[in-house]
């Protein structure tokens, strides 16, 4: 960890409401005035879509370990603790962007599925943020974990996360049921092995929890709504975490345990606001202390 280039990392799979945080990171930074450098989980894929497909249709067909993006062996993640140690130390480092779409494409002229060229991060940002899916693994190759100075966990129930999968997937790329949940299972083995495990790294849990019926995901016609749901947020370590004020500021929200509390699932964004903009403050000014 870097008090003069402190590293934020939300870890998440995708469709569990990292990019809503995000959001929230925004808004503090434009009101804060904090310049952030953003990092791309999927930058640090180690095969773009067309060769990812393949490979994982060879390993299936060869009856060998699954190949997914939650694994390590689909990633790119010594590249990635090379990117958060360079950073903490000299507040820069190689990243990329991965080209999901037409409009991307457009934009940084490389077809969809792939991968622009390595860049350097430019000098002078205040801090960096990833979004992905290992800002807090511990592999016995890599220890990320260890160089972020705040680490966020992003995570729907189980099932929850399933149904948004199944949705996302439908509408935006056409997926069969049957092989959207073709693909949970493939993914199930490296799904426990490597995105699990990060959620005891990580200082600061949102879990959003349904609070309807949701036994079968694979034919739940809708996803719950924030207002049919709560959400967990869970302390690594809850000294200095002020939950009276928490409390008094989050209409019926309450402690489950003496690290948690729970909210209206339609409160998130206010929450994320209460909680994690002092925290950015604490690590801007250990940071501007530093130089003068």
């Amino acid at each position: 960890m870097s008090a003069k280039h402190p590293i934020i990392s939300v870890t998440g799979s995708s469709g569990a409401g990292t990019t809503s945080v995000r959001r929230t990171f925004e808004q503090i930074f434009r009101r804060e005035k904090i310049t952030a450098v953003f990092i791309e989980g999927d930058a640090f894929h180690r095969y773009g879509r067309d060769e990812m497909n393949d490979l994982a249709k060879e390993a299936a067909s060869a009856g060998t370990p699954s190949l997914s993006h939650f694994g390590e062996a689909a990633n790119l993640l010594p590249e990635l603790e090379q990117l958060f140690k360079s950073y903490g130390e000299i507040g820069t480092g190689r990243t990329r962007h991965y080209v999901h779409d037409e409009t991307e494409a457009e934009l940084f002229g490389t077809p969809p599925g792939t991968f622009t060229p390595w860049e350097e991060i430019p000098y002078g940002t205040d801090l960096m943020i990833y979004e992905g899916l290992h800002g807090a693994a511990v592999t016995k190759n890599v220890n990320i974990a260890r160089f972020a100075d705040l680490r966020i966990g992003v995570v729907p129930v189980i099932n929850l996360e399933w149904i948004q999968k199944i949705h996302r997937d439908k509408a935006e790329r056409g997926y069969s049921p049957e092989a959207i949940t073709d693909v949970i299972l493939h993914r199930m083995p490296d799904y426990v092995k490597y995105i699990c495990p990060q959620f005891t790294e990580t200082d600061i849990n949102f879990q959003r929890i349904p609070t309807v019926d949701t036994s079968n995901p694979f034919v739940a016609r809708w996803i719950p709504t924030p207002d049919e749901s709560m959400v967990v947020i869970r302390f690594k370590n809850p000294r200095g975490i002020d939950f009276s004020y928490l409390q008094s500021m989050i209409h019926d929200s309450f402690m489950s345990r003496a690290n948690s509390i729970v909210i209206p699932g339609g409160k998130l964004d206010l929450a994320m606001q209460l909680i994690l903009t002092p925290m950015i403050l604490q690590l801007i000014e250990r940071k501007r202390r530093t130089f003068f």
